[in-house]
């Protein structure tokens, strides 16, 4: 039945999509007249198919940022187009001077050895953190000001479109005052930032930068359908965003819409055969509000998404021209699941794998609820020709046109999401795997455990190794279900209910430990650098074990010690929670 999925997706509905979009609908900033159109035509495209769908509208705290203005003062005199990104903070009309220093990828470590107090900064697009993070430490290094070269290869002359606000959805009071953009910022082409960089090179740079933006409060729209399945209240969720920047915006993200409605179109003709449902979400404010239309969704719905999401399929940007490889991000239960479909869908094509970290839409850590994101990606060779643009050199830019969409890339991108689903949606016991993940947390407090013995990791370390024990017999078991399953040897759904129960409660305990820092009723700031790391939590372990013995050290202590609480508390609660799942199996 799968391969009959895989095989009734077309990329030519897809195509015909997306021209209807870029076409009629360009520029769908959040809050914006378009914007409320897009989420309409995603509601309607919906109906059309059969599908129940409807339009939610909530206020956002959005931008129009406009265009930016920079001038070299000295040592010469030169003007450089700019764009104001987003949730920059605007300028006087006379703007702000200063000299500029280069912080390269704008990480904590390029500030070792330079003042950036009362300068203003350059940085690339390309490299970790992201540009919301960017502009958080300029800030804590006391920068005045912002400015971000664009990735691609050394000639492109695109001027880049991008936000700089690193709360994550709306903000709460205390996210308003601790998370929202503090510094002015620009974005320029990569060609005048290496100008610009080599000027720097050989000596004092001083510069006038003008950010012109509005910020505020603006109704903003999501869509959401629903493929429901027969006797069951589960579901797995998949989305994408549906707002964009000026221009047709092709890749981003009206293919990702595009692929969803014709994913939604196939799965509706076969819905009597599904064990869960399917959720479909077009979010919003994604671009110039930093994923409030994902975050409003989650809040909105927890109890529900708590109970009954099994799992979140993000897609966005597939299709890309130039790709001919395979990149996947998920979180280590489903790599096994979602790399056997892909083996049988690319066959011999080159793909990868990274841990999934809190980057586009993935509003669903704190929930618990697993996710996956996969698209077409660029051979090592061509990253280093275009400063990591692993989006495309077009990506954020008004050069994001339908030419740079693939067809025969979509079709396979819709066969591999398609077979996904499928998987998640008709699967009698879930295909998760817990030992990696159990191998995850092992692998990384090993790592922190010599600088973090003082907050009693050695003990965190056991449970960890102890949940690994009871993973294995869980996936034994869960194995011999599976197994049985699909012989047809057994009709009972008794023990899937019972597996797949403790697999999503798994999910819902580990997610939070492994990829958040604020745990389950928060949500990291985007582009957070503890979020680069496994148990995001425990990130400033290391610097503990540097500390001398002082306030600084004692305060850390004691967060670290809480951490490490939580951390070992939920592994020994999975412990016990696989223990009494494998007693209630027959």
């Amino acid at each position: 039945m799968s391969e009959q999925i895989i095989a009734a997706v077309s990329a030519a509905n897809v195509r015909a999509h997306v021209e209807r979009i870029t076409t009629a609908i360009p520029s769908r900033l959040a809050g914006s007249a378009n914007a409320k159109r897009m989420a309409e035509y995603s509601r309607d495209a919906l109906r059309a198919a059969g599908v129940s769908a409807e339009v939610h509208e909530m206020p956002g705290l959005v931008s129009f940022p406009g265009k930016g203005e920079l001038q070299v003062l000295a040592p010469v005199e030169l003007a450089i187009e700019a764009n104001t990104l987003g949730h920059s903070l605007p300028t006087l009309p006379e703007g702000i001077a200063g000299e500029v220093i280069d912080v390269r990828s704008g990480d904590f470590k390029e500030y070792e050895g330079q003042d950036a107090v009362g300068k203003i900064t350059l940085s690339e697009l390309s490299y970790h953190p992201a540009r919301h993070e960017k502009q958080r430490i300029a800030g804590l290094m006391g920068s005045t000001g912002c400015i971000m070269m664009n990735w691609g290869h050394d000639g492109n002359t695109a001027v880049p479109f991008g936000s700089v606000k690193p709360a994550w959805g709306n903000p709460t009071p205390e996210g308003f005052r601790t998370e929202m953009p503090t510094l002015p910022c620009i974005g320029i082409a990569r060609t005048a930032g290496l100008k610009l960089r080599e000027m720097i090179g050989q000596g004092p740079v001083r510069v006038r930068m003008r950010a012109n933006v509005e910020n505020g409060w603006r109704p903003v729209q999501i869509t959401t359908g629903e493929i429901k399945a027969p006797g069951s209240d589960d579901f797995v969720v998949v989305g994408g965003h549906q707002d964009s920047w000026p221009g047709p915006q092709a890749t981003d993200n009206a293919a990702g819409n595009a692929c969803i409605l014709e994913l939604a179109r196939v799965f509706q003709q076969h819905r009597d055969k599904l064990r869960r449902g399917l959720v479909l979400g077009f979010w919003t404010a994604h671009e110039t509000g930093t994923m409030i239309g994902s975050s409003w969704y989650v809040d909105r719905n927890w109890d529900r998404l708590r109970d009954h999401a099994v799992a979140y399929l993000q897609i966005d940007q597939p299709g890309c021209i130039g790709t001919t490889r395979w990149g996947t991000a998920s979180n280590a239960e489903l790599k096994g699941f979602h790399q056997a479909v892909e083996k049988r869908v690319l066959g011999t094509r080159p793909a990868s794998w990274r841990r999934a970290v809190k980057t586009g839409d993935s509003s669903f850590f704190g929930l618990g609820v697993p996710m996956l994101a996969g698209q077409g990606a660029f051979t090592e060779e061509e990253l280093k020709r275009t400063a990591l643009a692993t989006l495309g050199w077009w990506h954020h830019s008004i050069e994001n046109t339908i030419d740079k969409l693939d067809w025969d890339e979509m079709q396979l991108h819709l066969r591999v999401y398609a077979g996904w689903l499928w998987e998640l949606c008709t699967a009698p016991v879930l295909p998760f795997e817990f030992v990696h993940v159990a191998d995850q947390f092992i692998e990384r407090l090993t790592a922190l455990a010599p600088a973090g013995g003082t907050i009693g990791l050695p003990g965190a370390l056991a449970r960890a190794e102890a949940f690994k024990a009871a993973a294995q017999r869980l996936e034994a078991a869960a194995g011999e279900w599976r197994a049985r399953y699909a012989k047809g040897s057994v009709t009972d759904d008794g023990p899937a209910e019972v597996l797949n129960a403790c697999l999503k409660r798994l999910s819902r305990m580990l997610v939070p430990l492994a990829s958040t820092a604020k745990g389950t009723y928060g949500h990291d700031p985007y582009g957070y650098t503890p979020q680069g790391s496994m148990i995001p939590s425990l990130y400033d372990v290391p610097r503990l074990g540097r500390l001398p013995d002082g306030e600084e050290r004692w305060m850390l202590e004691v967060q670290l010690v809480r951490d490490r609480n939580r951390i070992a508390d939920v592994l020994g609660d999975c412990c016990g929670l696989v223990e009494d799942t494998l007693r209630r199996l027959p």
